[in-house]
């Protein structure tokens, strides 16, 4: 009897800590205005300059002209970390063809731990870290991982948030890649569509 409480205690650690990892929401502190709600799709996305894990400065717009997937991600989050392997091996694949795969860490730690953490991850893309504000400005993301698929022009193709398979992931990848960029089109931003969630939510066990 006294194993099986100890097995039902475990169990629901485990559970807790996988609604922690789907949900990322920290309700400590007041969101700014948010640039992004409801329909993304079709976006400019949010322009931001954020640290790497070395003390650089990364833009999102340094990488104009290349198709971005830009990862929302956390080291406690076991969605996460299945699906990082495959972003190493789809950056590898697709880099030639132009390909930036950026990584933003949304942990609140410090940075020489999500270092070590990426480096026995063996990522092989730019790790950003990830700020209140950067999250606000991407509509507040709330669930990780989240994905944005952003073509050659900055222009946001699609949204995912939860655990997708690699297949679905590739698949995102191929799309933004076919986008042509026209450094001549004039960069202008639609207006926010609040009621018209159209971007893809997966429900995993890691978010249920």
């Amino acid at each position: 009897m006294k194993r099986n409480a100890l097995v039902f205690v475990i169990l629901v650690g485990a559970i807790m800590g996988m609604l922690a990892a789907g949900k990322y929401l920290d309700r400590t502190r007041k969101h700014g205005p948010l640039k992004m709600v409801g329909n993304v799709k079709g976006l400019q996305a949010p322009d931001f300059d954020l640290p790497t894990l070395d003390g650089r400065r990364v833009k999102l717009s340094d990488f104009r002209g290349k198709a971005v997937l830009l990862n929302f991600w956390a080291t406690w989050c076991p969605p996460c970390k299945i699906e990082m392997p495959w972003f190493v091996e789809l950056q590898k694949q697709y880099g030639k063809d132009g390909l930036v795969v950026l990584g933003v860490a949304m942990d609140d730690t410090d940075p020489a731990k999500i270092a070590e953490f990426a480096h026995d991850m063996d990522v092989n893309y730019q790790v950003l870290l990830g700020t209140d504000k950067v999250s606000d400005d991407y509509g507040d993301v709330q669930y990780l991982p989240t994905t944005f698929y952003i073509d050659r022009n900055g222009v946001i193709v699609d949204k995912a948030a939860g655990l997708f398979s690699r297949d679905e992931i590739e698949n995102d990848i191929k799309k933004i890649l076919a986008s042509r960029y026209n450094p001549g089109t004039a960069q202008t931003s639609r207006a926010a569509i609040v009621n018209a969630p159209a971007h893809r939510k997966r429900a995993t066990k890691a978010a249920e």
